[in-house]
């Protein structure tokens, strides 16, 4: 009897460790090659209620900080931003894990007081929540910035970048003593207005005139919403700080909210008016105008539709301006900076192009090395050092961590675009390295190790029409004129904090090579 029943507990045990085993095989990470997530690893040093931020107080700019906590932490941390927890990421192969599986957990954007203030009460859809509005406008906005359309506004380009090639023309001839002689001109000031006036025609079929002061407030206001919406800033993360107004920083926004949405309401007005005489220009607000006509608030997720075209076309202009005046002013910076590039840039351009006539966009195809160049420039300084953050929708799982849901994600691209392991002498400006062993990686978010940018569905709109502008302003310029450092050009390039990596001047001494008029 007692064998018997030692029999059947045996059998008992034996058939509950043999369900635990099958049980056991069934559950996500029973393969031995899967290991089970860990917990995310966290930097040390966070305050009570402020979190990490006491870091971001000194020197230091984020993406350098960051940078440095990488070197210690690796290439996936947490840090606490107040009370939230954000992710930072620094390697190219984590940020393809957040960009292509995980691409949907991460649709979020984080709130902040200068989207709220600034962008229309978060109206602005790239920079807003993820939802029914932001699937609405990112179809809208694939339809208005395709390549198609892009293609179409190729004589406003091409019409801009010849009055300003000219402009400079008409400068250096005031300004020369002598025949050969070079003058001194900021080129981040002429990019700047070249950029704006571009994009302004594109969009809302304006033309500013940059050397009034209008034209200025105009640009300064730009520059600061840039400034405002990319910055870390505590009164986004504690609470008490923003009914405070420490510093009156919400004051100075919605100032400055309020002479913006002026300017774009004057706009808009004519558009409609326009519309009403049936004399359309066919830019962008006439183009969102048709979209939207007949539209109530019901149709835009309780946004007036109003708001949305505002929005919308701030959101084009500040991020199309703002970020190619800052690619095209760190490339030349570079091209002065290696006079051997430069020159390998203009030979190319003679034979391709030759003395006799301006460079138009089909030859663009043709000027591989100028390719090469704004890709290792894009490398070096992106215009987006720390890439827009975004938020976890709910939780999920990062090269083997566990991320909860309203993780902010931080992808620190400066970092990933200066990686040893990839780029081999990371801080030199080599682009040749784009014709050999980086020859088929490109900038459209396809390849993680270059992500100017961003990658997913998230991804810089604009794009197309950055590429465009950037290739033939710079092409114009090697090829119209033979430019050198002005002697009180700093040799050191440094970046600057804010949605873009602005810098703030870029001397340089010209005379034209070949007519431009």
């Amino acid at each position: 009897m007692d064998l018997t029943l030692s029999a059947v507990v045996f059998s008992l045990f034996a058939s509950l460790l043999t369900l635990c085993y099958i049980l056991r095989s069934w559950t996500p990470y029973a393969n031995k090659n899967i290991e089970s997530p860990q917990k995310l690893p966290e930097a040390e040093g966070a305050w009570p209620i402020i979190g990490h931020f006491h870091l971001f107080c000194g020197k230091k700019l984020p993406h350098v900080l960051l940078g440095s906590m990488a070197e210690k932490y690796g290439p996936i941390f947490a840090i606490k931003l107040g009370t939230q927890k954000a992710l930072v990421v620094s390697d190219w192969k984590v940020a393809k894990d957040c960009y292509s599986s995980n691409d949907k957990v991460f649709l979020n954007r984080p709130k902040s007081i200068g989207v709220e203030v600034m962008a229309y009460n978060y109206a602005m859809s790239g920079l807003g929540p993820y939802g029914p509005y932001w699937q609405k406008m990112r179809k809208i906005t694939r339809q208005l910035l395709s390549v198609n359309q892009i293609e179409m506004s190729e004589h406003l380009r091409i019409s801009e970048i010849k009055e300003s090639m000219e402009d400079i023309y008409d400068f250096w001839l005031k300004n020369k003593s002598c025949q050969n002689q070079m003058v001194k001109i900021d080129m981040n000031q002429w990019f700047g207005c070249l950029t704006m006036n571009i994009v302004l025609r594109t969009i809302v079929g304006q033309r500013y005139n940059f050397n009034n002061e209008k034209g200025v407030q105009f640009s300064k206001l730009i520059r600061f919403f840039s400034e405002q919406v990319g910055s870390f800033v505590l009164r986004d993360y504690v609470s008490v700080l923003r009914r405070l107004d420490w510093g009156g920083y919400e004051k100075a926004m919605r100032k400055a909210a309020k002479e913006t949405d002026c300017i774009l309401r004057g706009w808009l007005q004519e558009h409609k008016q326009r519309r009403k005489l049936k004399d359309e220009h066919h830019d962008i607000m006439d183009m969102l105008l048709s979209r939207i006509d007949g539209a109530t608030s019901q149709d835009f997720e309780g946004f007036e539709p109003d708001a949305v075209v505002k929005a919308t076309s701030l959101a084009y202009i500040s991020g199309a301006a703002d970020s190619t005046r800052v690619t095209l002013t760190w490339a030349l910076s570079l091209l002065i900076s290696n006079p051997d590039v430069l020159k390998k840039a203009r030979d190319e351009l003679s034979h391709h192009v030759g003395r006799n006539r301006q460079v138009e966009e089909s030859d663009i195809k043709n000027l591989v090395y100028l390719q090469a160049i704004f890709k290792e420039s894009m490398r070096l300084y992106p215009a987006s050092l720390l890439l827009p953050p975004r938020e976890s929708l709910e939780d999920c799982v990062v090269s083997g961590y566990n991320v909860p849901k309203h993780t902010r994600l931080i992808v620190n691209v400066s970092k990933i675009h200066r990686d040893p392991q990839v780029w081999p002498n990371p801080d030199e400006f080599r682009p040749e390295r784009f014709l050999t062993s980086h020859q088929n990686v490109d900038v459209k978010g396809n390849q993680y190790e270059l992500l100017p940018f961003g990658s997913g569905r998230r991804r810089c709109p604009g794009m197309f029409l950055g590429l465009r502008l950037v290739q033939l302003a710079l092409a114009s310029l090697i090829h119209g004129f033979e430019f050198e450092k002005a002697d009180d050009e700093p040799d050191d390039m440094s970046a600057t904090a804010g949605l873009t990596n602005s810098i703030t001047q870029c001397n340089i001494l010209l005379k034209p090579i070949i007519s431009v008029k």
